[in-house]
């Protein structure tokens, strides 16, 4: 697991000691794994290399025990968030489905939940698709819905869902 506490807001979050897990490669194969292209939530490769690249990117990699992989495919689950002052954006959380309902989503939720209000982040925010399951793992975990996008995602098909914005204070 990358532990985030104790990392400078500042700077990226870097490994533990050891061989370097490539972050990327880690989160590619869980995202590709576990989002449902009809669903178009996936992001692509540029896009998550893109923001692990800023300086105010958090990520966790968890294996399916809760430990720290110790490679890209031993990672069952990542969370990447964005830090601002006094707040934390989640960007995506996945764990793969063969993990799921195992205290892995929770797991991660915890730890971002942990760095964050050691930086001093007061809340975090996220926003999912009306019709996401992981609505019970975010209503288990603090997050109480605090808006809505109407129609903001377009599916595959034309149709539209909403977005639902979700707040947890630490």
């Amino acid at each position: 697991m990358s532990d985030l506490s104790g990392q400078d807001p500042d700077e990226p979050l870097q490994e533990a000691a050891g061989e370097p897990l490539d972050p990327l490669a880690a989160i590619m194969l869980v995202m590709e794994a576990s989002f449902d292209p009809r669903w178009g939530e996936a992001w692509n490769e540029r896009q998550v290399a893109s923001s692990l690249a800023m300086p105010s990117t958090r990520y966790v990699l968890v294996a399916a025990d809760g430990s720290e992989p110790q490679s890209p495919q031993e990672t069952a689950g990542f969370a990447m968030t964005r830090a601002a002052p006094g707040e934390e954006e989640l960007l995506l959380i996945a764990v793969r489905p063969e993990h799921r309902r195992s205290g892995l989503g929770a797991h991660l939720l915890d730890i971002l939940s942990g760095s964050a209000r050691e930086r001093g982040a007061e809340r975090i925010f996220l926003e999912m698709r009306e019709n996401n399951p992981a609505v019970s793992l975010y209503d288990a975990a603090g997050f109480a819905p605090i808006g809505r996008r109407k129609a903001y995602y377009k599916l595959s098909d034309g149709s539209r869902l909403d977005a639902i914005t979700f707040a947890r204070t630490l």
